[in-house]
Order: C-alpha cells, then sequence, then structure tokens
C-alpha cells in the first residue's frame, strides 16, 4: 500500500493521490420522437423503476451510517493526557487525566447519572458519534460554559487529539445515549441492537448526531483505536514520541487541520 503522509488509505487524501479529472459531459442528445408502446410494457417498466428505487441500502436493510456496527467514534484527549493513556496501553474512565478539561461540576454530574442498570455514567469511557460534536466544538472555541475547566480554557485547541474506534472493535455493553449523558432528558440504550433503533429515531431530529454519545464499558486498549487525527505535523510527530516512549506501536495518524478550527 503506498504511504500517506496525512496518515488516510491509499486513494483518500486528495493531496497524496490527486484524483484523476472526469472527462468533459457529452452534449445532451435530442429526444426521438415518441413511439407507441403497449400498457403492459409501461407497467412492466414502472415496476421496474419501483423496484430499483425502494431496493434498501446494504445487506441488513438499513444504510451503514444508521447503524453502530460499522460506525466510527470519536474521544477528544489532550496531548499530555495521550502520554498516560499509552502508558496504560488502555483509556480507563477511572484514571485522573494529566489535563483535566472537565469542570468539577460536570464531573459530579456523570458520576450521579446512571444507565439502566444502575452503573454511573462516570464508569464507562465516553465516546461522541460525530467527530464534530457540540462538545469539541466548544471545546476549541475556548471552553466557555460550565462544563469546562480553567485547565480547557488555558489550553491550546491543537493540543488536543482525537482518537476514532470502531465501534466493533468496543465490545457489546456500550450503551448509547442520544445527547448529553448527564443531562436530565437523556435517554440511554443499551447494547448495539436497542442503541441503533435508538440511533435511527434521534435521525430524524439530529441527522448529525452533534450531542449524542456512546458509553463503553473500559478500560479500551490501544488496539481499538483505528485513527488519531491531529491538527498539524508538529502533533504529528508528538504522537509518534508518546508511543514510541511507552514502547508501542502507534495507530494511524492523520493530519486534518479543519477538524481543528473554529467554526
Amino acid at each position: 500500500m503506498a504511504e500517506c503522509i496525512h496518515g488516510f488509505d491509499e486513494g483518500l487524501c486528495d493531496v497524496c493521490f490527486p484524483r484523476t479529472p472526469q472527462p468533459a459531459a457529452r452534449p445532451a442528445r435530442t429526444a426521438a420522437p415518441r413511439t407507441p408502446h403497449s400498457t403492459a410494457a409501461t407497467r412492466s417498466t414502472a415496476a421496474t423503476r419501483s423496484t430499483v428505487t425502494t431496493r434498501p441500502a446494504g445487506t441488513s436493510g438499513a444504510p451503514v451510517s444508521l447503524r453502530l456496527p460499522g460506525r466510527r467514534v470519536y474521544h477528544v484527549t489532550h496531548l499530555r493526557t495521550l502520554e498516560s493513556i499509552a502508558l496504560d496501553g488502555e483509556l480507563r474512565a477511572d484514571a485522573t487525566p494529566d489535563v483535566d478539561v472537565s469542570s468539577a461540576t460536570t464531573r459530579e454530574l456523570r458520576a450521579s447519572a446512571t444507565v439502566p442498570d444502575g452503573r454511573s455514567v462516570a464508569s464507562f469511557v465516553a465516546f461522541h458519534l460525530a467527530q464534530d460534536s457540540t462538545r469539541w466544538q466548544e471545546l476549541r472555541e475556548g471552553a466557555a460554559g460550565s462544563h469546562w475547566s480553567d485547565a480547557a480554557r488555558a489550553a491550546r485547541v491543537n493540543d488536543f487529539v482525537i482518537l476514532a474506534a470502531p465501534v466493533d472493535a468496543l465490545g457489546d455493553d456500550v450503551v448509547f445515549v442520544d445527547g448529553d449523558a448527564a443531562g436530565v432528558a437523556a435517554r440511554f440504550a443499551p447494547g448495539l441492537d436497542v442503541g441503533t433503533q435508538a440511533l435511527r429515531r434521534l435521525h430524524a431530529v439530529d441527522p448529525d448526531f452533534r450531542d449524542a454519545e456512546l458509553l463503553a464499558a473500559g478500560p479500551v486498549t490501544l488496539d481499538a483505536i483505528a485513527v488519531v487525527t491531529v491538527a498539524n505535523d508538529r502533533v504529528r510527530d508528538a504522537v509518534r514520541t508518546v508511543f514510541a516512549n511507552a514502547g508501542r506501536r502507534a495507530p494511524r495518524i492523520a493530519v486534518y487541520p479543519p477538524a481543528f478550527a473554529s467554526d
């Protein structure tokens, strides 16, 4: 496989693998005069078109984007906290982050909130369904509001990294949440099947899933991380050093500045 310096698979990066220009469109052809045809032929053609347009997408009858399996979910962390994660070899809900971006109020609320079986929200490793989640947008725009700590407001956005993990690598003990898991209106859907049903219901009102969370019963090993997205080459090199110092093989690293830009 050819190497992409931005961390993407071959053919997915327009910089390292420029797309071949498409040939110019052919001029429109003049429609030929209609000829008489039978009613039976008309019905046959209509039935064929109906079959094509109503065929469900994907082998399971639903697009991958509306299923938890097959999706990626995202966890934002500070580069200094990533050092501890690399040394531990896993993401742990009970670990103390080196740079704690959550306020004391946020941590208290998540500790007191519970999923349907009574476990605390804080006992799970939290991921967002959208890479451009509402919380990540708040963080990169200055971390204003009660969700964030002074450390979050003092941090530089480029010192954060985004860890992407396939849902399939997180196991079956997951809980889908249709919004902030500490919010009073949050609704919980345990498991992949029930979570997928809740995901489809949420799609009707929030097709981008910017507030949705997926809680994974930790720990989540680093083997589950498919991609680490960073803001620039400097951070990419720092991430490589972090994993090398921990004696671990780094996941694929993607340099993607737009993910770190303010709106």
